[in-house]
C-alpha cells in the first residue's frame, strides 16, 4: 500500500494576513502568497496551510467567520484563490485551508438572523448563564435586549454554534465540499475538539482550555469527524484534515486519529516542552505509543516563537536551540509543521505599542495579557523599506516590524550559507533524501547526561541540551549538525544528524 503524502509531509504555516501584500493595503493577501510561490518550493515544504481568508470583519484576525463560502476582499477574490490552488500544484505544493467550525462571526447571515429571533437553535442561547470563561479573558456569555444570553468561548463576536442540531453539520458537509470542488487538499480544524457543550451546562471549576470538560472533548465530537471523513474519501487524491485539539491526555488525542476520523492531530506538547532531553522523551514516546501519524510543531500564529521561548533565561540561546530543536523534528517519524518567519530565525515582536495592537486577548484582558500579536508581525523579505518587502514601496504594514528584522530578512539571508534560511533549506532538503531509505520507527540510543540519541536505519540523531560537550555516538559521516561541532564532540544547544552503517 502506497505512503499517503501527509504522513511524512512538512506543512508550512502562512498566516495570511502576515506573509505578502500584493495590493499595497498593508495586509498580506492571496495573490502575495502567490508570488512567493517560487521561494516556498526552494525552500522545500510540501504543503502550504492558509489561515482564514473568509469575508469577515477581522475582530479576530478572520477567525470571525462571515460567509464560509467566499474570500473577503481584503484578501483577494475566490479567482485569486482558484489560482492561487493551481499554481501551488504546478509548484508541487499541496493546499491546506483553515475551516472554523466552532464559531462563527457575529455578522454571519445565521447569527443575525438569530438577533432578530430566528433560527436560533444553529447557535447556544440559554435564560441563563453559567460560570463558563471566554479563553481570551471575561465571561463566555453576552445577553441580548431581550433578555436571553448566548455563549462566545472566545469574543463576543464569535458565537458558537450548537451542534447538536443537525442542520449545523449539514451546513458545514456542504462548505466542506465546496472547497474540495476547488481543489484544496485539506483542512485544519480551527477547535477540533470543542464543538459539543455538555448538555444541561454545568458549572465547572477547571476551565483550562486543555481540559476534557463540559467546555471541551465532548465525545459526541468524535461523529461529526466521522462525517467528515467520508466526505474526504469521496474525492481523489488522498484528501485529509488535520485538527488542533489540545489536550493534557495523549490517549485522548489519539481518539481524533482513527481510520475513520481525522487523519492527523496537532501535537502540541512537542511545541510546550521545555528544553529538557527527559521532557523530549517523555513527549516523543508518549506519542508514538498512542497517535498513529504523529505531528510535531514549534510554533504557530498563537503561540510565542520558539527562539525566544528557548530564550527566556539566555536570549543568546534562543537561535542555536530553535536551529537544534528543528533538527531534532524534522528526524522524528511522522509529519511536521512549520510556521512562516522561523526559518529566518524571527523572534517574539514583544515592544508592539499598545496603541498597535490588534490581538482580542489584549482589549478583553484590559491588557493584562498580550495577545499573539508578537508572532504574527510581517515577515521581513527585504532589508530596506518601509515594510522590509512584505508591501510595496512606501507602505507600513498592519503591524508594526522592529528594525531586528533587516537582518533576518530574506534578502540578507539570501546567498549566505551560514544562515538560518540556508540552513532550513539544507535540512528540508536532506530529510527528503533520506525518507527513501529509512524506517518510520525509531529506537533510542544510550545518551550521555543532558542528551538525548536516537536512530531510525541509517539516521542518528543526536541533540545535546545540557552545558557541556558530549561525545558522539558511533557513526560513519556527519550529514548535517545545526551549529560548529568540536572535533568529535556535540556542544551545548546543538544537534546533529550523522550517518551510520
Amino acid at each position: 500500500m502506497s505512503i499517503p503524502w501527509w504522513r511524512d509531509a512538512v506543512v508550512y504555516e502562512i498566516y495570511v494576513r502576515s506573509f505578502a501584500d500584493a495590493s499595497g493595503d498593508g495586509v498580506g493577501d492571496l495573490p502575495g502568497i502567490r508570488r512567493r510561490l517560487p521561494y516556498l518550493a526552494e525552500l522545500g515544504v510540501d504543503a502550504i496551510w492558509l489561515t482564514p481568508f473568509y469575508p469577515s470583519p477581522m475582530n479576530d484576525g478572520g477567525y470571525d467567520v462571515a460567509d464560509y463560502r467566499d474570500v473577503d476582499p481584503l484578501f483577494g477574490s475566490l479567482d485569486d484563490f482558484s489560482a492561487l490552488v493551481a499554481d501551488a500544484h504546478a509548484h508541487g505544493l499541496r493546499v491546506i485551508v483553515d475551516i472554523v467550525p466552532n464559531h462563527s462571526s457575529s455578522d454571519h447571515a445565521w447569527f443575525q438572523e438569530a438577533l432578530r429571533g430566528v433560527g436560533r437553535d444553529r447557535y447556544v442561547f440559554r435564560d441563563e448563564p453559567n460560570n463558563w470563561q471566554s479563553t481570551f479573558s471575561g465571561p463566555a456569555w453576552t445577553q441580548l435586549d431581550d433578555g436571553q444570553w448566548y455563549l462566545h468561548l472566545f469574543a463576543p463576536s464569535q458565537p458558537d454554534f450548537n451542534w447538536r442540531n443537525p442542520v449545523v453539520h449539514e451546513e458545514f458537509l456542504s462548505i466542506l465540499k465546496f472547497w474540495l470542488d476547488l481543489g484544496v487538499d485539506g483542512f485544519r480544524i480551527d477547535v477540533a475538539m470543542g464543538l459539543y457543550k455538555a448538555e444541561g451546562f454545568p458549572d465547572v471549576e477547571d476551565q483550562s482550555f486543555m481540559s476534557v470538560s463540559p467546555i471541551w472533548g465532548q465525545a459526541e465530537v468524535h461523529e461529526v469527524y466521522r462525517e467528515w471523513r467520508k466526505v474526504l474519501d469521496g474525492y481523489p487524491g488522498e484528501r485529509m484534515a488535520v485538527g488542533e485539539v489540545w489536550t493534557d491526555d495523549p490517549a485522548d488525542l489519539a481518539r481524533y486519529v482513527r481510520p475513520d476520523e481525522l487523519h492527523q492531530s496537532f501535537n502540541f506538547a512537542w511545541l510546550q516542552a521545555p528544553w529538557s532531553p527527559t521532557a523530549f522523551r517523555t513527549v516523543i514516546d508518549d506519542t508514538l505509543a498512542t497517535v498513529p501519524f504523529a505531528t510535531w510543531v514549534l510554533s504557530n500564529h498563537d503561540v510565542v516563537r520558539h527562539r525566544t521561548r528557548y530564550g527566556t533565561e539566555d536570549p543568546g540561546a534562543g537561535l542555536p536551540r530553535a536551529k537544534a530543536a528543528l533538527l531534532t523534528m524534522l528526524a522524528l517519524p511522522g509529519s511536521a509543521y512549520l510556521y512562516q518567519g522561523e526559518e529566518l530565525g524571527l523572534p517574539e515582536v514583544t515592544d508592539i505599542p499598545d496603541e498597535d495592537r490588534q490581538d482580542p486577548i489584549f482589549f478583553q484582558s484590559k491588557g493584562t495579557l498580550p495577545g499573539r500579536d508578537g508572532c504574527r508581525v510581517p515577515i521581513p523579505w527585504s532589508a530596506t523599506g518601509a515594510s522590509h518587502g512584505f508591501s510595496p514601496e512606501g507602505v507600513k504594514p498592519w503591524l508594526p516590524q522592529p528594525s531586528v528584522f533587516a537582518d533576518l530578512s530574506v534578502e540578507a539571508q539570501e546567498g549566505d550559507e551560514e544562515s538560518t534560511l540556508a540552513f532550513y533549506r539544507r535540512a528540508l532538503a536532506r530529510r527528503r533524501d533520506l525518507l527513501k531509505e529509512i524506517p518510520y520507527n525509531l529506537e533510542w540510543l544510550d545518551s550521555p547526561e543532558g542528551a538525548l540519541f536516537f536512530t531510525r536505519g541509517s539516521l542518528i540523531c543526536a541533540i545535546n541540551c545540557g552545558l557541556e560537550p558530549v561525545r558522539l555516538p558511533p557513526h560513519t559521516s556527519v550529514t548535517l549538525a545545526s551549529g560548529p561541532l568540536k572535533g568529535d564532540l556535540l556542544p551545548p544547544d546543538t544537534a546533529v544528524w550523522l550517518h551510520a552503517e
